[in-house]
């Protein structure tokens, strides 16, 4: 089930991270103190991959779903988006 700003803005954190899940690999990473990161797991040449999109609310849910979007199609194109992340800097 797709998730919604109000779902987001609802979520309390607790003793342990957990993860509130989007769709397409894409979930946010809430952690006990409260801060909550949005992540991308993907798998590319056999390997399970994690890739940083950014930290909630900086990055707003369509944001991070536009940058979803753009990571998805780079995979499917071959291309790793953390490496071409790393070689951006």
């Amino acid at each position: 089930m797709a998730l919604t700003d109000a779902k987001i803005r609802a979520a309390k954190h607790t003793d342990k991270a957990y993860k509130l899940t989007d769709g397409a690999g894409m979930f946010l990473l809430v952690h006990p103190n409260g801060s909550r990161y949005w992540r991308l797991r993907y798998r590319i040449l056999g390997k399970e991959k994690t890739l940083a999109l950014g930290v909630y609310p900086e990055v707003s849910l369509s944001e991070a779903r536009t940058k979803r979007d753009e990571a998805r199609k780079l995979i499917s194109e071959g291309i790793d988006p953390c490496e071409q992340k790393r070689a951006k800097k």
